[in-house]
């Protein structure tokens, strides 16, 4: 059933991590270029990774326990992306390459935050669907 408010989440979460990433910039480096994810190939493949993990758990409605895996798993991937921004922005030789960030380096916090409104409405069903099978 396509009509649940998980399936809205989700669609934030794909449209936040494929659409969004082109239009806000990740940070502004010290000689004036501002970096985009499209400018790093290992950015743009966890944000387009995460969009895609999002909207194969959109498609998989019927399997309630499979899209909470794998709302799981795009946490996950989030997170790992996350690092990879703090990691550029504080590095670890003590120089940051990083002069000004952007909002797009938040972005995958806001997926988290739709990611984990989702699983807990995927997980409010599965339980509904667990409490009605007792009765019968």
């Amino acid at each position: 059933m396509l009509q649940r408010i998980q399936t809205i989440y989700l669609l934030c979460a794909a449209i936040i991590s494929a659409g969004l990433i082109f239009v806000f910039h990740l940070w502004v480096s010290n000689d004036g270029t501002v970096v985009f994810a499209k400018d790093n190939l290992v950015y743009i493949g966890l944000f387009i990774g995460s969009a895609l993990l999002s909207l194969i758990s959109l498609i998989m409605f019927k399997n309630r326990i499979a899209q909470f895996m794998l709302g799981r798993l795009n946490i996950i991937l989030n997170f790992i992306l996350l690092g990879f921004f703090v990691y550029q922005s504080l590095n670890v030789s003590g120089e940051t390459a990083v002069s000004e960030k952007g909002i797009g380096m938040l972005l995958p916090i806001v997926s988290i935050v739709f990611l984990a409104l989702a699983n807990k409405a995927i997980k409010k069903d599965e339980d509904l669907v667990k409490s009605v099978d007792r009765l019968r």
